[in-house]
């Protein structure tokens, strides 16, 4: 998938997610919960996010707690999930 700025038809949506282990659309939004054993891994991960995500132009939010961190994402300029979206999610599921 050629990665630019556009909406993503519903077969290019579904097909991704099949690809994605864990994620979901959730508020019009590409979501996965991750789960740590401490405190630190994950926010070390958050961090690692953020990095990913700097490379690419392209920020997810992050919701770090105690053991947990949420990564949701979409493509604000085009008001909904995108080709960034997907590369980026693919890109943290590599750093698992």
């Amino acid at each position: 998938m050629k990665l630019e700025y556009r909406l993503l038809t519903n077969s290019e949506l579904e097909s991704s997610l099949r690809d994605l282990a864990g994620w979901a659309v959730e508020n019009g939004m590409l979501t996965r919960r991750f789960e740590f054993k401490t405190y630190k891994d994950g926010l070390v991960f958050a961090v690692a996010v953020g990095y990913l995500a700097d490379k690419l132009d392209h920020h997810p939010d992050l919701a770090v707690g105690y053991t947990k961190v949420t990564v949701a994402m979409n493509t604000h300029s085009v008001k909904g999930l995108s080709p960034y979206d997907i590369e980026l999610a693919s890109c943290i599921d590599a750093i698992i």
